[in-house]
C-alpha cells in the first residue's frame, strides 16, 4: 500500500492504474523538461542579445558584464539553495524556484518599453539577471538530489546525464524558435513565451511531483529495484528532512578536505568554461564573427547543441555500461569524461579557418566532446554523503558557475581589445585541457563517509 498525494492510501497492484512505464523514468523526464526550461530562459538573452544590443546601444563589455549577471547570483546562491534542499526537500524548494525564476523572465519584457539611459537599462537587465541567478541556484542541486532519490547506482550515471543533456537539448529546441519570434515580432515576445510555459511548469512540478515513498503511482516492485540498487529512497520521505540535524564543522572540513570532491570542483568550473561561451557569446560571434543573420544563427545554433545533447546521453550510458561490465566506479566516470573534453578543445581550431561550413563542424565536434565529458553531477552523486547531498551539490555548483562570471566577462574584454574573437576561442579551449588535469587530481572515486552522529 502506498498513500497518494491526500494521504489516501491506494493498492499500488490495481490494474486500474497504468504502470507500463516505471515511475523513476517519468520523473526524470519531468526534471529533464524543467531543466530544458532552465536553460532555455538562462539563455534567452544571449539568443536576443544582438538585438537587444542593438536596440539599447549597450557596447560588448557592457553586454558581457550582463552576460555574468546571472553567475554572480547563481554562485553565491549555491550554498543557502543546497541547505534549504537538505532542509525541506526537493518537492518545495523546486517547486517555488521554478515560480520565481519564470517572473524574472517574463518581466525582462518590458525593459527598453520607456526612453532612459543606456546606463539605467544596463543596470535594470543586470539587476533582473541577478534575480534569476538566485531564484534558479537550486535547480541541479535538486536534480541531482531527485536522481539520489530515484536511482540506482548503475542507472544513475544515465539519470544524470539525461538532465544535463537538456542544457544542449534547450539550444536546439528554442533557439529556432527564439530567433523565429524575434525575427516576426520582437525580442520582448521571448520572454513572454517563456513566462507562459514556466507557470504551467511549476503548477505541473507541485502537483504531481512527491517522494517515492509518497507517490501514489509507485509499486511495490519499483521500490524494492530502487532499494536493492542503492537509491536513497528515504531521503525526501516526509518527516525526515525535518528531523535532519543541521550541517556542522566537522561535517564542512570533512566535504572540503576530499581530494576527489575538489577534482570534481576545479573539472565543472572547466566544463562549464565551454557551457556559458556557448550560452552567452556563441549567438553573438555567429552574428559578429561570422556575418549571419539572427534568424540563421537560431537554426545554427541548434547544431551544435543537439551534437551535445547527443554526447551528454552518449557518455551517460557509456559510463553505466562500463559498470554494468564490471568496470570499476572511477574508470567508468573518468573514461568518458577524458575522452569527451580531449575533443572539446577542437574549438580552438575555429580560430585558424574562415570557413563558417568548418566552424560549425568544429563546434559540433566540440560540443559533442563537452557532452560525453559532462558527468560531473553522476560522480557527485557517487561521492556525496546522504546527510549533506545537497549541499555537496550546490558547492560543486558553485565552483563550477565561477566559469559563469568569469567567461563572459574575459571575453568581452578580449573582444572588445582585439575586434575579433580568436583569443576568445582559445581561452575556452584550453578549460578542456584543465578539466583533464583535474580528472587526474581526483583519484579514486567512492562516496565520502560521515561520523552517524553528524
Amino acid at each position: 500500500m502506498h498513500r497518494d498525494g491526500v494521504g489516501q492510501a491506494i493498492d499500488v497492484g490495481s490494474s486500474t492504474v497504468p504502470r507500463r512505464v516505471p515511475t523513476r523514468f517519468l520523473v526524470l523526464g519531468l526534471i529533464f523538461i524543467v531543466t530544458t526550461m532552465n536553460y532555455a530562459d538562462r539563455s534567452s538573452l544571449s539568443l536576443v542579445g544582438s538585438s537587444l544590443q542593438t536596440d539599447l546601444g549597450f557596447s560588448s563589455v557592457q553586454l558581457g558584464y550582463i552576460f555574468s549577471a546571472f553567475s554572480w547570483a547563481y554562485v553565491v546562491g549555491q550554498l543557502p539553495g543546497g541547505v534549504l534542499l537538505d532542509r525541506f526537500g526537493a518537492r518545495r524548494v523546486y517547486g517555488a524556484s521554478i515560480a520565481l525564476w519564470t517572473v524574472v523572465t517574463f518581466a525582462l519584457s518590458f525593459v527598453g518599453l520607456v526612453t532612459l539611459p543606456v546606463v539605467v537599462w544596463v543596470a535594470v537587465i543586470f539587476a533582473l539577471r541577478v534575480l534569476l541567478g538566485v531564484f534558479e541556484s537550486p535547480a541541479f542541486p535538486a536534480n541531482a538530489r531527485v536522481t539520489m532519490t530515484w536511482f540506482p547506482t548503475a542507472e544513475r550515471g544515465r539519470a544524470t546525464a539525461i538532465f544535463n543533456s537538456a542544457q544542449y537539448f534547450a539550444t536546439a529546441l528554442f533557439a529556432p524558435i527564439m530567433g523565429w519570434v524575434t525575427h516576426e515580432f520582437g525580442w520582448r515576445w521571448v520572454f513572454v513565451l517563456l513566462g507562459v510555459i514556466g507557470i504551467l511548469l511549476a503548477a505541473l512540478w507541485l502537483r504531481w511531483m512527491r517522494p517515492p515513498r509518497d507517490h501514489s503511482r509507485l509499486d511495490a516492485a519499483e521500490l524494492a529495484t530502487m532499494e536493492a540498487g542503492g537509491a536513497l529512497v528515504d531521503l525526501d520521505t516526509a518527516g525526515t528532512t525535518e528531523r535532519r540535524a543541521p550541517l556542522n564543522r566537522t561535517t564542512i572540513a570533512r566535504i572540503f578536505s576530499s581530494r576527489a570532491l575538489w577534482g570534481v570542483y576545479v573539472s565543472q568550473y572547466a566544463v562549464n568554461a565551454l557551457t556559458y561561451f556557448f550560452i552567452t557569446w556563441f549567438p553573438v560571434y555567429l552574428v559578429k564573427g561570422r556575418g549571419l543573420t539572427l534568424l540563421e544563427v537560431g537554426f545554427v545554433a541548434a547544431l551544435p547543441a543537439l551534437c551535445g545533447f547527443l554526447g551528454g546521453l552518449a557518455g551517460g550510458s557509456v559510463s553505466d555500461a562500463l559498470l554494468r561490465r564490471g568496470a570499476p566506479l572511477t574508470a567508468a566516470r573518468k573514461v568518458p569524461s577524458v575522452v569527451g573534453m580531449a575533443l572539446a578543445t577542437a574549438i580552438a581550431i575555429c580560430s585558424l579557418t574562415d570557413s563558417t561550413a568548418l566552424i560549425i563542424a568544429l563546434m559540433t565536434l566540440a560540443f559533442f566532446g563537452k557532452g560525453l565529458g559532462s558527468l560531473g553531477w553522476a560522480i557527485t552523486t557517487d561521492l556525496a554523503p546522504p546527510q549533506a547531498a545537497s549541499f555537496v551539490g550546490s558547492t560543486m555548483n558553485a565552483f563550477g558557475n565561477v566559469a559563469g562570471i568569469v567567461t563572459p566577462i574575459v571575453i568581452g574584454y578580449t573582444v572588445d581589445a582585439t575586434g575579433s574573437f580568436d583569443v576568445a576561442l582559445w581561452f575556452v579551449a584550453l578549460h578542456g585541457l584543465l578539466s583533464i588535469v583535474a580528472m587526474a587530481v581526483m583519484g579514486p572515486i567512492r562516496r565520502i563517509q560521515l561520523d552517524p552522529a553528524t
